[in-house]
């Protein structure tokens, strides 16, 4: 187990001199919902995954949180760990994430992925409610809903979800419902219009929580950004289709040029 100093458990993997990847998780997931997809990237990269506060093995304080203490605690981590410049793939909540430390240090960044997020994400008043759920009757009151979101029909009948099931009930109601308030709070409309570095924008073509329209709306923001939909995939497309994914990142990484070794 690694933990930065600022309280986030992390994983790293891939050669110590290669390209750094950081891979940055949705709401309710953990670092484990990268595994699938880490044995079909590029063998030069240097894998940083790690948990969000109130996830996983990090550490979990009382919410409600803001966005600009998941952005701090990310950049810490990345301070911590010496990267002076990486290309950052945010999912979901990881990927409001990402736009916002593009924003706020921009040096930290070569590129910037996102995956199944967009600008905004619903409104205010439902991530109130959903927080209020989760903090009065556990996990169990949204897990249906979101694994609905996270996974097709036939994935999410099969055997293969239930170790992801596991993950979201497992997640501290206190630090998903802090999570969720900040999303609540958040809109990168023109943070993110002001970005100038490469992106990609990838969605699942079933993906119900961040709906292809969505994620190629705010992808569009940047100039000159690339977008792509990933076939039979809902939200964690890298689960059910992540040679797919790796396929796309890595046409992107290779059109930038962006796979040349940097230490870590």
């Amino acid at each position: 187990m690694n933990t930065s100093a600022g309280g986030l458990h992390y994983q790293l993997s891939g050669p110590p001199t290669g390209t750094v990847l950081v891979l940055s998780s949705s709401l309710g997931c953990d670092a484990r919902v990268w595994a699938p997809l880490l044995p079909h990237l590029p063998d030069r990269l240097r894998v940083v995954c790690y948990d969000h506060r109130g996830h996983g093995r990090s550490v979990a304080p009382k919410g409600p949180y803001s966005m600009g203490q998941l952005v701090r605690d990310t950049e810490t981590l990345l301070d911590d760990l010496g990267v002076g410049a990486c290309v950052f793939l945010g999912q979901g909540l990881g990927g409001m994430v990402g736009q916002a430390l593009a924003t706020k240090r921009p040096d930290l960044l070569r590129a910037l992925v996102l995956s199944g997020t967009a600008a905004r994400l619903d409104t205010a008043a439902i991530w109130q409610a959903r927080a209020t759920a989760v903090q009065a009757q556990g996990m169990a009151a949204i897990a249906a809903q979101v694994l609905k979101g996270w996974f097709t029909p036939a994935f999410l009948r099969s055997p293969a979800a239930a170790p992801w099931r596991d993950m979201l009930l497992d997640c501290p109601p206190h630090g998903w419902a802090g999570c969720a308030q900040a999303i609540a709070g958040s809109d990168f409309y023109t943070t993110t219009a002001a970005l100038r570095m490469p992106v990609l924008g990838l969605a699942g073509d079933r993906d119900a929580l961040t709906p292809p329209d969505l994620v190629r709306e705010t992808t569009q923001l940047v100039p000159h950004a690339q977008f792509a939909i990933i076939r039979r995939a809902a939200h964690l497309a890298q689960i059910e289709q992540p040679e797919a994914l790796a396929q796309h990142l890595t046409g992107f990484l290779a059109r930038h040029d962006l796979l040349a070794a940097r230490a870590l």
